[in-house]
């Protein structure tokens, strides 16, 4: 399993961790698999969606922004009861088959970490669960 950090730069965020992903499984020669992302954070999720227009990502932080805005009659002291709500809306893990050592996405797919409760140093788990290369 790799560990990696990833740093926000803002409240709320779409960081696209398609190519970082990509990047741990060469240096692990995967092959034929799953790859499982995950981050251990409960204001920040992972989602697998459209990364060719930046305004699809921008329209989901919107829409989950009106869903679940960040003043509301919350009970939780910290004040960041919103981003633990987005959270479970989105989720904390995704997966990606990957095939001759590539991730297979749809043409237009990336992987993003959202970040709900920002800026922060985000850990991102990637376990490859398969066949490697000798």
């Amino acid at each position: 399993m790799e560990i990696s950090q990833i740093r926000t730069a803002a409240h709320s965020c779409a960081v696209d961790i398609t190519e970082h992903v990509a990047a741990r499984l060469r240096e692990k020669s995967a092959q034929k698999g799953i790859c499982l992302i995950y981050t251990p954070h409960t204001t920040a999720g992972l989602t697998i969606n459209e990364g060719a227009d930046p305004n699809v990502m921008d329209d989901v932080l919107r829409t989950l922004d009106t869903i679940v805005p960040w003043r509301g009659a919350y009970k939780h002291t910290e004040g960041n009861s919103a981003a633990h709500i987005k959270a479970i809306l989105v989720g904390g893990s995704v997966q990606a088959i990957v095939d001759s050592g590539k991730l297979v996405l749809g043409t237009w797919e990336r992987i993003f970490l959202l970040e709900f409760d920002g800026p922060r140093t985000r850990n991102i788990f990637v376990q490859f669960l398969g066949s490697q290369a000798f």
